[in-house]
């Protein structure tokens, strides 16, 4: 028995935050699930959950140093997704406004009451923040389409069908060690990207 799997969440976002990609993975698979469904349920889009999801999990993944050990690590992830999630709403209400079109049927408001009081966050985000979140999860589509055929359909597989190592290997025909391998410049390369683009807009503003 691999010794990572009795593993508290805290003792895996410490070996996180050291670059442990297989503690990443056994994270990843004890929450996406239950954060895609929250995304879900908060913006009523599985296409715009599943982008959310794959920006929340690559947010984990290169900015794991911003968990400082105080709370638990399923409400911090909790929280994340909700930002991110609100964030999401916020801008297609105003393109919607900008547009001169109808007001969406579900309010920011209204999603926060239906929403267990500890996965509210702070909402105090700017338009121009809101607006920065839209753009990046644009963007993350973009670098994801930009990978190699077989650094993309391993993501995919893994991310977004949701499928283990194992049974991506298995669709795949190839060993489960290609898989983590490839998977792992996936996620080299587009860590890399996202921090250019961060550093890009930090050199805007």
């Amino acid at each position: 028995m691999n010794p990572i799997t009795n593993n508290h969440d805290d003792k895996l976002m410490e070996r996180i935050q050291e670059r442990d990609e297989a503690a990443f993975e056994l994270l990843v698979q004890r929450y996406q699930d239950a954060l895609r469904r929250h995304l879900l349920r908060t913006v009523r889009d599985e296409d715009a959950a599943g982008d959310l999801l794959q920006e929340l999990l690559l947010r984990v993944w290169t900015k794991a140093d911003q968990w400082d050990g105080r709370g638990g690590v399923r409400q911090w992830l909790f929280r994340a997704a909700t930002n991110l999630a609100l964030n999401h709403l916020r801008s297609v209400r105003r393109r919607r406004e900008t547009a001169l079109e109808a007001p969406p049927t579900v309010t920011t408001d209204e999603v926060r009451r239906d929403l267990p009081a500890e996965w509210i966050a702070d909402a105090s985000e700017t338009p121009e923040e809101a607006a920065q979140s839209a753009e990046s999860a644009r963007r993350l589509r973009g670098m994801i389409g930009q990978l190699s055929d077989e650094k993309r359909e391993v993501w995919t597989l893994v991310h977004e069908d949701e499928m283990d190592m194992a049974g991506a290997a298995e669709k795949l025909g190839i060993p489960t060690g290609t898989v983590k391998s490839r998977l792992y410049h996936a996620r080299q390369q587009l860590a890399r990207e996202w921090s250019e683009m961060v550093k890009e807009w930090e050199n805007i503003e």
